[in-house]
């Protein structure tokens, strides 16, 4: 199935590129959430139209982007609370994306989009974890995020 990207999908490509991929996967995942559009005459010629839009937002995306590194950079180590074991340093259950923008959020951080972090594997101790940020594909920032025990 030959589909035109509307957004960045991981391992295929960005707004404007066209692709060939199995039906299933165009009908069932990228057509119904907007990620793409059928490959036809008529949107071959808004291919252009997509890709000027993009590019005219990608240079606003990245000084934004430069911002919010400032800003997350300025925060330091970001606290988080979980339930834990007493005395041995588990977590019940792992930390999640979620659990990270909404600490960075208490923080005093800006609001982060959850799929923009990157966690290097699950999170199930207390301690210092380094979480990665992907802000735009040319900025990331390193954030560290310091896991303590909810009493």
């Amino acid at each position: 199935m030959k589909l035109i990207l509307t957004a960045d999908v991981s391992g295929l490509g960005g707004p404007g590129d066209i692709v060939e991929v199995k039906d299933g996967y165009g009908r069932n995942y990228l057509l119904p959430r907007g990620l793409a559009i059928v490959a036809t005459k008529g949107a071959a010629k808004q291919v252009e139209v997509i890709r000027r839009a993009q590019e005219t937002r990608r240079v606003r995306d990245l000084d934004h982007a430069k911002e919010i590194k400032a800003a997350l950079e300025g925060l330091g180590a970001v606290a988080l609370k979980a339930k834990s074991a007493k005395g041995s340093g588990k977590l019940f259950g792992s930390v999640t994306t979620s659990d990270v923008v909404s600490a960075v959020r208490s923080a005093g951080g800006p609001t982060l989009d959850k799929r923009a972090i990157e966690l290097a594997g699950h999170i199930k101790t207390t301690g210092h974890h380094a979480v990665t940020v992907r802000l735009h594909p040319e900025v990331t920032v390193s954030l560290s995020v310091d896991v303590s025990s909810a009493s």
